[in-house]
């Protein structure tokens, strides 16, 4: 995703056996769909890296310098390509949790309502 009409994912690393079955759906990802994702993304560094008897994975760097790793054993061609587009649309910040699921700047004097609360 831009931020401010720039890009934040820097680079992805498609790692990869080729030898191993868990890597059946990355092998037909890069075969397909990968040169049709390099080229609607040039801003974008894509890197494949073999990496033998280990399972498959895609590695996103942000420029912020947080990074992600996504396992994508045993995964289709078009989840693949699925993961890889979330990682390209996200921000690379780190996921903040949040106090309470009710966020509010002037909480309610009376406290929340709840689907229990009786007239």
């Amino acid at each position: 995703m831009a931020w401010k009409g720039i890009w934040q994912l820097k680079k992805l690393v498609v790692s990869y056996c080729d030898w191993g079955g868990s890597s059946r759906g990355i092998r037909a990802f890069m075969e397909s769909n990968l040169p049709a994702f390099k080229e609607s993304n040039p801003q974008l560094e894509v890197i494949t890296e073999l990496s033998r008897g280990q399972h498959p994975c895609l590695k996103a760097f942000y420029k912020n310098k947080n990074e992600r790793v996504v396992c994508v054993k045993n995964l289709a061609s078009e989840d693949v390509l699925l993961h890889a587009t979330r990682l390209r649309n996200a921000l690379g910040r780190k996921v903040k949790k949040l106090p309470t699921r009710h966020v509010t700047r002037h909480p309610s004097v009376q406290g929340t309502w709840t689907t229990g609360v009786r007239f």
